[in-house]
């Protein structure tokens, strides 16, 4: 039984290299121990692209962050998933159960088609999680929930920036989040959360998908202005019952505090010119 109004959730995943997988595939007669097969893997990644990120299928899920939005846009909560022990078969099951448990919501991501989704679908696939209801072969294509463009399922924030990949957004959502006046990219970056983990970082990994997942959402909120679901005005309202909810929980939260301490409004350029002086 769904217990809350939950319409939509907003998400982000934080990944780490499998590196006995990488070991094991990829240097079957090197006898490399998994840490030394992710360094060799990512020296040859940089050797060939300049980067070193390590493609999703050799990826394991070590943050996943759920807003949960109701169906006027509110956000109600915001939870990291098996946040203290971080195991990926537990992030992945969690993930999944509480999709279903609240009753299928709208997954709401920043290029999740390309990432985010693929991961969970695979991480389901290693673990033997059943998830009829996400692949529901039954039904005709277009009305399959992992169908590119089917948005009522999963809305994509990316694909619906660049219409479904007609542009290239180079930006990505560090630069959306901040025409809008929200933080972006701080101190932590996705290609850094492999060394971070290395590290022993979970809490901070934690805090980095937790904005990641705020920044998504204020983008969200933008976009229905933009589609007219909603008013600038009430994007306003709905803004700052956001602000006053991470504000309540900031005090608790390293990574809640210092999202506020980076935030930033929208500044309207109508008002903008309202409040400047008339020229004499």
């Amino acid at each position: 039984m769904v217990t809350r109004d939950v319409s939509y959730f907003v998400f982000d995943i934080e990944s780490v290299a499998d590196g006995a997988l990488l070991s094991r595939l990829r240097y079957p007669s090197d006898s490399l121990s998994p840490e030394m097969a992710i360094t060799k893997y990512r020296e040859e990644l940089i050797e060939e692209t300049g980067k070193d990120f390590i493609p999703y299928t050799f990826q394991l899920p070590v943050s996943l962050v759920v807003a949960k939005i109701a169906a006027d846009y509110k956000l109600t909560d915001l939870v990291a998933l098996d946040e203290e022990q971080s195991r990926p078969h537990e992030i992945t099951r969690l993930f999944w159960d509480g999709w279903r448990k609240y009753g299928k919501p709208c997954l709401v991501s920043f290029h999740g088609r390309g990432f985010d989704l693929p991961l969970l679908e695979l991480a389901a696939f290693r673990y033997g999680l059943e998830i009829p209801d996400w692949f529901a072969e039954s039904k005709r294509s277009f009305e399959q929930p992992r169908n590119r463009y089917n948005i009522a399922s999963h809305f994509d924030l990316h694909e619906w920036l660049t219409n479904f990949g007609a542009s290239r957004f180079h930006g990505g959502l560090s630069l959306a989040a901040n025409l809008i006046g929200k933080p972006g990219k701080m101190d932590v970056s996705g290609y850094m959360v492999q060394d971070m983990w290395n590290a022993g970082k979970k809490a901070e990994i934690h805090d980095y998908c937790r904005s990641d997942v705020l920044d998504t959402y204020f983008v969200f909120l933008r976009s229905r202005v933009v589609a007219g679901e909603i008013t600038i005005h009430e994007e306003h309202a709905i803004i700052e019952h956001a602000r006053k909810w991470i504000e309540s929980r900031a005090k608790n939260s390293p990574g809640l505090h210092r999202y506020l301490t980076a935030w930033g409004d929208w500044k309207s350029p109508w008002e903008a010119v309202k409040e400047e002086p008339l020229s004499t």
